[in-house]
């Protein structure tokens, strides 16, 4: 009772002081702007990629890539993007010899009686030379690659019209029917707005920084350490004042995500997953609060601690997309994409994420603890990273 009691003070005064300032009221409500123009972004971005115009992502230089083109019929020739690919009309004679001697990129050929046997619903033979030792080819694949399928989607809407127009009496209709998104629609629709659930946990490392490091730099830390309270009250009690901060954050977040229109399901399990997933990372930064000397220190190690967090939570995340695997509900940003998609997730992965969250903090904090209350850490000489790590795990004794 007396540790709650006495960390409960100081996780009070913490949140107390740092809801205080003006400069953390500054960034707060800078990151709600922020969030603002990302929702623009990803809304305009998607919308993009939903429209029949698409969103090129190839080189829009002309003559970026030359293509010998013959095409009697002339349908395919001219849906082929000018931009990315200057054609060159040929009868196909010597085509193949100037893709050897390097004057072409590749050479299209088309069935002379394209026309005639679209006319008769008879399949159309095509067929792409490339040279594999150029660079090059992948975009004048990809190019053949979307005009054919602009063709074949033209030709299908333009039959199933006449179909549907011939045929009233005996057919109400024909619709097309969408049995998924596509996969980068998924990554948009699912990631990206995972990734704003889980980015107020990254914008709060300063207040641990500021609290732990500023009591080095200040010399206060003495006063601090000889206080009747424990280093595990402590850095609990700042630890505390960060996770209500950043709950608050996220609370935030997700009002405003909703309000813009993002559908997320089960919002409660999704924000006490994503509130829980700051503990962890509130326990890194301590460690490294801890251990820095300044704040110079302090945020270079943050910086490269949360890239490697960043990693982890989000290429499972993205593996789940792809492959579905059980291994990627090892990162509680794959749960959360989960949960927030409706999806129906087994007890078992949801174990998965939160028991390793729990495992982490208890260990991030505990080893912040330890680092907290060594006076060779706290006040110097410090020893290094490899002593400590064989202290820890009990292979050198404390001198």
């Amino acid at each position: 009772m007396n540790l709650s009691k006495n960390f409960m003070v100081i996780a009070r005064w913490e949140l107390k002081n740092t809801l205080k300032s003006k400069k953390f009221l500054l960034i707060f409500f800078m990151q709600l702007s922020v969030l603002a123009m990302l929702i623009l972004m990803f809304n305009s971005f998607a919308a993009t990629i939903e429209s029949d115009k698409g969103l090129s992502l190839t080189p829009s230089l002309v003559d970026f890539a030359t293509l010998d083109v013959d095409d009697q019929g002339g349908l395919f020739k001219k849906s082929i993007d000018p931009e990315v690919i200057k054609v060159y009309s040929t009868n196909g004679n010597d085509s193949q010899a100037r893709l050897g001697a390097g004057q072409t990129n590749g050479f299209y050929t088309v069935s002379p009686d394209s026309i005639q046997r679209i006319q008769n619903g008879e399949v159309v033979d095509t067929l792409l030379y490339l040279d594999y030792s150029d660079p090059r080819r992948s975009v004048v694949r990809d190019a053949i690659n979307t005009t054919t399928k602009s063709v074949s989607s033209a030709l299908t809407q333009s039959y199933l019209q006449s179909a549907t127009s011939s045929n009233t009496s005996s057919q109400t209709g024909l619709k097309e029917e969408k049995t998924g998104e596509s996969l980068p629609m998924q990554i948009i629709r699912k990631v990206m707005l995972v990734v704003l659930l889980f980015l107020p946990l990254f914008l709060f490392g300063n207040i641990i920084i500021d609290s732990v490091v500023g009591e080095k730099e200040r010399k206060t830390g003495e006063i601090l350490v000889a206080m009747p309270l424990s280093p595990v009250e402590i850095l609990l009690g700042k630890g505390l004042a960060v996770v209500v901060i950043s709950a608050l954050q996220v609370a935030m977040w997700v009002a405003v995500l909703l309000a813009a229109g993002f559908t997320i399901n089960n919002v409660i399990a999704v924000y006490l997953l994503v509130v829980l997933t700051a503990l962890p990372i509130v326990g890194l930064t301590s460690i490294i609060a801890a251990y820095a000397k300044n704040y110079k220190e302090a945020g270079i190690g943050i910086t490269f601690a949360y890239v490697l967090v960043v990693g982890f939570l989000i290429v499972p995340a993205l593996a789940y997309i792809s492959r579905k695997s059980f291994s990627a509900n090892i990162s509680p940003m794959t749960t959360v994409m989960r949960l927030f998609a409706g999806e129906a997730i087994s007890l078992p992965e949801i174990l998965m994420s939160v028991t390793l969250v729990i495992f982490l903090s208890m260990v991030f904090f505990g080893i912040a603890a330890w680092l907290f209350q060594r006076d060779d850490v706290m006040f110097g000489p410090r020893p290094g990273l490899m002593r400590l790590f064989l202290e820890l795990i009990g292979f050198k004794k404390r001198t």
